[in-house]
């Protein structure tokens, strides 16, 4: 596994002109960089421990739109970024059980990557809790968080785990894939 690294710079996600950073909280390039701030945080706590209100503080008021070592972190969609990490904390075991059912026999998310496991628990938290946002958009924005990290097969495992839970997750929650457009 190749694990490469992605920080939520302005050439990563979004231009970091003026004129972006206040185009409002549903602008895609927020979306964008609020679901790879996600990551990173979920990784962070994963990894280090990191308390929950501490994470948020940290990239809330230090990180999104901040210049940390010669790189411009984007703005990101704060409320979005922070619905999915306090998300996916408050549903992990159900996320988790439900990640572990789609994974390929053999595998478990306590094997895989911290990285990747959490991609797979913003990417489920939002394919079931955002129904406003299609499930194409949803597996396209975490594969390409994928795609930031990885150089490997991740952004596949990624897809694939993501693309067979959508359907059912949406199923199952009455709502479809009609918000064509919303990121």
């Amino acid at each position: 596994m190749t694990q490469g690294t992605a920080k939520m710079t302005a050439s990563a996600e979004t231009p970091a002109s003026g004129d972006n950073r206040d185009t409002g909280a549903h602008d895609a390039g927020a979306r964008s960089a609020a679901r790879l701030g996600a990551v990173q945080a979920l990784y962070q706590m994963d990894v280090a421990g990191t308390a929950l209100d501490d994470i948020v503080d940290e990239f809330v008021h230090h990180r999104f739109g901040q210049e940390i070592e010669g790189s411009v972190y984007a703005r990101a969609d704060e409320a979005h970024f922070e619905d999915v990490i306090r998300g996916v904390v408050r549903e992990q075991r159900d996320i988790d059980q439900a990640v572990n059912g789609a994974l390929a026999k053999g595998w478990t998310l306590a094997r895989i990557d911290a990285t990747l496991r959490a991609i797979l628990r913003a990417g489920v938290y939002e394919l079931r809790r955002c129904k406003n946002v299609p499930v194409k958009v949803v597996i396209n924005e975490y594969v390409d968080v994928a795609n930031a990290f990885f150089e490997g097969d991740e952004p596949g495992v990624v897809n694939a785990v993501l693309d067979r839970l959508g359907g059912t997750v949406r199923k199952a929650g009455g709502a479809g894939d009609a918000a064509a457009g919303s990121s």
